[in-house]
């Protein structure tokens, strides 16, 4: 087996090491190259194919061969898709029902993570565990308590009732106090002894030092608001109030489905996801594959 070689450069007057892998190690590399393609490329089938048949005229939709690339690109069928239904207003609908509870979920999560994992009060180990119980509770049974909640509070169709009750969530909070577990007690001690608060450690000394937990609860939270379907439903009635997820749903007529629409209409929706997601996403593989600081 070839021994990879290091080789030495300058760069702006610094020496610089440049690693070249040898035959076997090139093989092999490309061998792994090759397999992470393939698999990449499965995962992008749905989408390719989500895409192909909103660019695809009705004539070829039917037609008895199928296939990826379309013979011609209907572009007009994203525009006759938004004049087909009120999407813009059910893409801000959710912008705004994502974007709030992305923001207090974040907030809420960090904050009682950071009480859970630096503090010590009475009962705080049995009451972290009963929070954690909550995830073995299916959501379909608190979607009817929560429904007459919000019924006595007035909060139906509602961003309220959209946001609120769909904000604090026991995974974040166990992601928020297990990262904030690996601060060292000597940072917030010294900050504490020259005259901090208490708020001002989290916002000062925490949160900067959690931004790849930041990162990831973000991408989570924006990605589960801006999919859900199932509370939308149940909270909202009025058309004005619908998401992007209800609308699409509600785009399926009984007896007949214009395809073309509903997948150029798809296409659009998964788009603040994927932005979401390029511009967190180093925040995001940090997250996973570090704990805590350096």
């Amino acid at each position: 087996m070839e021994k990879s070689e290091a080789l030495q450069y300058k760069e702006n007057g610094k020496t610089r090491k440049s690693i070249s892998y040898g035959k076997s190690g090139l093989i092999k590399k490309s061998i792994i190259f090759i397999i992470l393609s393939i698999v990449s490329f499965i995962f992008l089938i749905p989408f390719i194919w989500m895409l192909s048949t909103a660019l695809k005229s009705p004539s070829e939709l039917v037609a008895s061969t199928t296939s990826f690339i379309p013979d011609e690109l209907v572009w007009s069928n994203f525009l006759d898709a938004l004049n087909a239904a009120p999407f813009l207003g059910y893409l801000g609908n959710s912008l705004i029902v994502s974007v709030s509870a992305v923001i207090l979920a974040v907030f809420l999560n960090c904050l009682a993570g950071f009480a859970f994992a630096k503090y010590n009060f009475k009962g705080r180990d049995v009451l972290f565990i009963i929070v954690l119980c909550t995830l073995m509770i299916p959501v379909q049974i608190t979607m009817i308590p929560n429904f007459y909640i919000l019924k006595q509070l007035d909060w139906l169709n509602t961003y309220a009732g959209l946001v609120i009750p769909r904000t604090a969530e026991a995974f974040g909070l166990f992601l928020a106090r297990q990262y904030i577990l690996s601060i060292p007690n000597s940072l917030i001690e010294a900050a504490r002894i020259d005259g901090a608060g208490e708020f001002k450690i989290f916002y000062k000394l925490i949160l900067p030092n959690i931004k790849p937990l930041i990162g990831v609860l973000i991408i989570f939270n924006f990605m589960w608001r801006w999919n859900e379907l199932i509370w939308p439903l149940i909270v909202v009635s009025d058309e004005r109030m619908y998401t992007v997820q209800l609308g699409l749903a509600m785009l399926k007529g009984e007896h007949y489905v214009d395809w073309t629409q509903l997948m150029a209409l798809t296409t659009m929706s998964i788009i603040p996801i994927m932005l979401v997601f390029l511009f967190f996403q180093r925040y995001f593989i940090k997250g996973l594959v570090t704990s805590g600081m350096k």
